[in-house]
């Protein structure tokens, strides 16, 4: 064990795992008497010592002939191989998780189409338009933007300019920032600790699986979660000698995270500043002032576009959707911001009872409260080592609370353990919308937790307490896989056994072993640490490979079996089957969305609780009268539209600004990715922005703009009214009802058709 006199020593934080400790010797050497540490200590963080001597049969990088093809050979070689001073496995190892995480990211993306056809029409649109492109335009005619800044869509529209529009170009883009943000968080903990602990971390974080799904999907989280890990390294890099310019890089990633997902990515922000005011190796009002430099790197980061946004005339861009006036601030602290916190959400969807079975304290999107990670909704999806990350934070607070400021173990306490307790408490008891996959924001955090904790405890199993904290955290995280796999008693009842039996056993070993008089004990402690590895990792790297080889379309995707329940989502792994409930649920075998009143049955579900919180077998709740299309009656999920309504769409399309109008942006996506012309989404995302208005929509008919409005066969909206809109004063309510008052309707490939050119009914 490394006592702290050895920072003084100029112990290196990377240097190679240490030979055989007390604890790989026979029975005789480790006794029951044995003297427990003062305190833990994790000997691979500390304070960086003298630079390892140079071999001196090795020429120097910039002398001539070094290495077999000189400097950029040295740089080949040394991916191949990693530092000088790792262990031979360690940069093998890194490579095959790397090449294991693009693996299940990648394989078999093309079954899930248009994934979110909300952001891929948003995709078309910006493939095509380069103001669509700026704006986040639903369309190529700039009507309305997404309901999320575009950065995302960015990257996506970009691939899509390349490759040309389709699944891979829009998808494969999303899986390899995931395995970027893998490589990134192993770059991040092996700065300041072995390559085991870094190992785990990305194990642990390529694993989950909610991150399985997310960075095989098109919605913005995938970049946001790159681009916060990328600035908790660049926070790392600044700590580590106080130098400014790597602050403002974390600042600037964070603030380019704004772009993605709005504040969100603010989350990690408290815990990024008080890690480098109290660790960085600075006088404090240095540290102070960089905090402030930081900052200002991140508003300007976040807020350049929102100012470009902001100062352009309303006539010159498009409406501003999920906003109820149009303005980008009204987005950004509305809907996208504080009215997550409270729930209240102007524009949102529905009324409340979102819950699953969840029984929820006033919130409309299900329970909240400390527990909510760890419910039905969320906890398949992330929480499978969550306690084993809090267990770790707590050893790992308890080892370096004496330590000095600069200290790294607790620094990375605080790095890590405030970002999973500040983003997880918020999520806990957030009133407003929240869905099941935004958990993948934790995975980063717990991954580092894991990896960190469960490698420096490992390197003291020479002692007793470091030994019973792995045995506890490998026993509960085994209890707790158990649990969740028992959500799912259909689906592979062996695996929940044997996680449980091999982690119990391991965690058993773990502590008695040193005390057995067996030859082999360095070999018999290696076995028991990948046992136990596997164990914690099995559940759900079992859930992840489900994931990955399992379409995933719609709003609200979740991660892991259907038969693991959790919410309904909005269209998720689509249809039959409503899930617990919620909007129509997990279900497989498709069909239209109709809307199912409380109370009431439905193709053989029961919409019990408000809008059918436990849904059915067959369809409850809002999810359609055969398990929907998961979306909210269809509103929230983009369907295919005829071959017939397709042509229709593209004939002599150049005459008008848009092909189509429908109601809600996702059934405007489905006809625009099938058609390739822009369709005007009415009341955007939810069919509830109160855009066009009336007078305005009569004003686009009247100067030839819009060829057709599409009323039925697409979306049911709430409450089964054909434009989507839930009241009579409803601007989409107003339009379908002016339409069918003026114009006469026919069908085109099962749809309901107005042709706006032709000559109005009296």
């Amino acid at each position: 064990m490394t006592s702290t006199t050895d920072h003084a020593a100029g112990t290196r934080p990377d240097s190679p795992e240490p030979g055989p400790t007390a604890a790989d010797a026979p029975a005789a050497s480790t006794t029951a008497t044995e003297t427990p540490p003062a305190t833990l200590v994790w000997p691979d963080a500390v304070a960086p010592g003298p630079a390892v001597p140079a071999d001196p049969r090795t020429p120097p990088p910039s002398a001539p002939g070094a290495g077999r093809f000189g400097p950029t050979g040295d740089r080949l070689r040394r991916l191949g191989r990693g530092r000088p001073d790792d262990p031979r496995w360690a940069r093998p190892a890194l490579l095959t998780l790397l090449a294991g995480t693009a693996v299940l990211y990648i394989v078999g993306l093309g079954a899930s189409g248009w994934s979110n056809a909300f952001y891929s029409a948003a995709v078309q649109a910006g493939s095509t338009s380069w103001k669509a492109f700026f704006f986040g335009s639903s369309d190529a005619s700039n009507f309305i933007t997404v309901d999320k800044p575009p950065a995302s869509l960015w990257v996506m529209d970009i691939s899509a300019r390349i490759f040309g529009l389709n699944a891979w170009s829009i998808l494969v883009p999303e899986a390899l920032e995931g395995v970027a943000a893998v490589g990134v968080l192993y770059a991040t903990v092996r700065r300041w600790f072995s390559p085991g602990a870094a190992l785990i971390a990305g194990i642990v974080f390529a694993l989950t699986p909610v991150a399985a799904l997310m960075f095989r999907f098109n919605n913005p989280d995938a970049l946001l979660i790159l681009l916060l890990v990328l600035g908790a390294y660049a926070l790392t890099r600044a700590v580590e000698n106080g130098r400014t310019g790597w602050l403002l890089a974390a600042g600037a990633f964070v603030g380019t995270g704004f772009i993605a997902k709005m504040m969100q990515t603010f989350l990690v922000v408290p815990a990024f500043a008080v890690v480098y005011l109290v660790a960085a190796p600075t006088p404090l009002r240095r540290r102070i002032v960089a905090v402030l430099a930081g900052g200002l790197a991140m508003l300007v980061a976040a807020g350049w576009w929102v100012a470009v946004v902001a100062l352009v005339p309303a006539s010159d861009r498009p409406y501003i959707g999920g906003s109820q006036n149009n303005s980008i601030l009204n987005l950004i602290f509305g809907y996208n911001g504080f009215g997550r916190l409270s729930g209240n959400e102007a524009g949102s969807v529905g009324g409340g009872g979102f819950g699953g079975n969840g029984g929820g304290t006033g919130s409309r999107w299900g329970a909240t409260g400390l527990f909510r990670l760890f419910g039905s909704e969320m906890g398949s999806q992330i929480s499978w080592l969550l306690p084993a990350a809090l267990i770790l934070l707590v050893a790992g607070g308890w080892a370096s609370w004496r330590a000095p400021r600069t200290d790294r173990t607790r620094a990375a306490m605080i790095l890590w353990g405030g970002w999973l307790l500040v983003t997880g408490l918020t999520f806990s008891f957030a009133q407003g919308i929240i869905h099941p996959y935004y958990t993948v924001a934790l995975a980063p955090a717990i991954g580092a937790l894991v990896g960190i904790g469960g490698a420096g405890l490992w390197r003291q199993r020479a002692f007793l307490v470091p030994r019973a904290i792995i045995a506890g955290t490998v026993a509960a995280t085994a209890v707790w896989s158990y649990v969740l796999l028992r959500r799912a008693p259909e689906w592979h009842p062996a695996l929940r056994v044997t996680v449980l039996v091999v982690g119990l056993l391991v965690a058993v070993g773990i502590v008695v072993a040193p005390y057995l008089r067996i030859r082999r004990m360095t070999q018999i402690m290696a076995v028991l640490a990948a046992a136990g590895l596997l164990a914690g990792v099995g559940g759900p790297a079992a859930f992840a490979l489900d994931t990955a080889a399992t379409a995933h379309t719609g709003a609200i995707p979740t991660a892991g079996p259907a038969s693991a329940g959790g919410p309904g989502g909005f269209g998720g792994r689509g249809g039959l089957g409503g899930g617990r409930g919620g909007f129509g649920g997990r279900s497989r075998a498709g069909g239209q969305g109709t809307f199912t009143p409380p109370g009431t049955t439905n193709g053989g579900g029961t919409g019990a609780g408000q809008f059918g919180s436990s849904g059915g077998t067959a369809g409850g709740g809002l999810g359609g009268s055969v398990g929907g299309r998961g979306g909210a009656g269809g509103l929230l999920d983009a369907s295919t539209p005829s071959a017939a309504l397709v042509a229709a769409l593209k004939s002599n399309a150049s005459a008008y600004t848009w092909a189509a109008a429908t109601s809600g942006s996702n059934s405007a996506a489905g006809l625009q990715l099938a058609s390739r012309q822009a369709v005007m989404a009415i009341g955007g995302f939810n069919g509830t922005d109160p855009t066009p208005t009336l007078a305005q929509f009569e004003t686009y008919v009247r100067a030839g703009q819009i060829h057709y409005y599409i009323s039925s066969g697409l979306t049911g909206g709430f409450g089964g009214q054909a434009g989507g809109g839930t009241t009579t004063s409803d601007p989409a309510t107003q339009i379908a009802t002016w339409v069918a008052g003026h114009f006469t309707a026919r069908t085109i490939g099962g749809s309901t058709v107005y042709d706006l050119t032709t000559a109005a009914v009296s």
